[in-house]
């Protein structure tokens, strides 16, 4: 007699932080998904609340699989999480290729975390009115990662790139980012604009001159620019204090 369909089951085991993802009585452990017909995996790990994005290496029965595998009955599956530092192409890819020169575009709830990203010299895209589809297209036409707190956006099938962040306060936010993309070489302190994203240089006094005010102009001498906005930056106390943020954010 054949077997109902309705009731294939197979085995599933998550791995580190995809486990943040999971009911507490999933987590960290073996358990069973039950299923109709013949879905691709890809749908079952979301269907389970994991976004495709924190996927970087699936093996079902001992066998590394694309998001494009078809589920059978009595399959056993480990889902693993990405490893951007580590290059694990020669096993599979569930995407092109990692994103070695980080750009992101972030949701609109996180303002003070674009901003902190921005200070350390890394290429992040935010406005306050973004719509999840708009997002979704600036990720995908411009390779750029998409930062959220809202998994809806990373479950959407065109994202390849993405992470979910675990806390709400921004300095710890940062910090996840820089450990989760192995970011800590690259930073690059006070090269961009906080503002606006553009690249910053060096501008004689002279040529800014008009832009400064008077104890501003009589007491400080080395000066940069935003290429985009025409902001100004020098190294008065506002300085130090985002320096002392940075340091906040880099400190082990």
């Amino acid at each position: 007699m054949k077997k109902n369909e309705k009731n294939n089951t197979v085995e599933f085991r998550f791995y580190e932080e995809l486990n943040d993802f999971l009911p507490t009585e999933k987590k960290k452990k073996t358990f069973s998904y039950s299923f109709d017909g013949h879905p691709a995996i890809k749908d079952a790990i979301e269907a389970i609340g994991v976004p495709h994005t924190e996927v970087e290496l699936i093996v079902v029965n001992g066998q590394s699989v694309g998001f494009d595998y078809q589920l059978k009955d009595n399959d056993r599956v480990s889902v693993y999480p990405v490893f951007e530092s580590i290059d694990v192409s020669p096993i599979i890819k569930l995407r092109e290729k990692p994103l070695r020169k980080p750009a992101f575009v972030l949701d609109v709830h996180l303002g003070k975390l674009a901003r902190n990203l921005r200070l350390l010299g890394f290429d992040t895209l935010y406005r306050n009115d973004y719509e999840d589809n708009e997002i979704i297209r600036i990720s995908v036409e411009q390779h750029r990662v998409v930062l959220t707190r809202d998994r809806g956006i990373l479950k959407n099938s065109t994202v390849t790139h993405g992470y979910c962040l675990r806390s709400d306060d921004p300095v710890e936010q940062s910090r996840e980012v820089l450990n989760r993309f192995d970011l800590h070489k690259l930073v690059k302190p006070f090269t961009r604009c906080a503002r606006c994203n553009g690249i910053l240089n060096d501008v004689g006094k002279d040529a800014v001159r008009n832009q400064l005010p008077p104890k501003v102009e009589r007491h400080y001498h080395y000066f940069r620019q935003c290429q985009s906005c025409g902001q100004v930056y020098w190294h008065g106390t506002h300085f130090d204090k985002m320096n002392k943020k940075l340091e906040r954010i880099l400190e082990k």
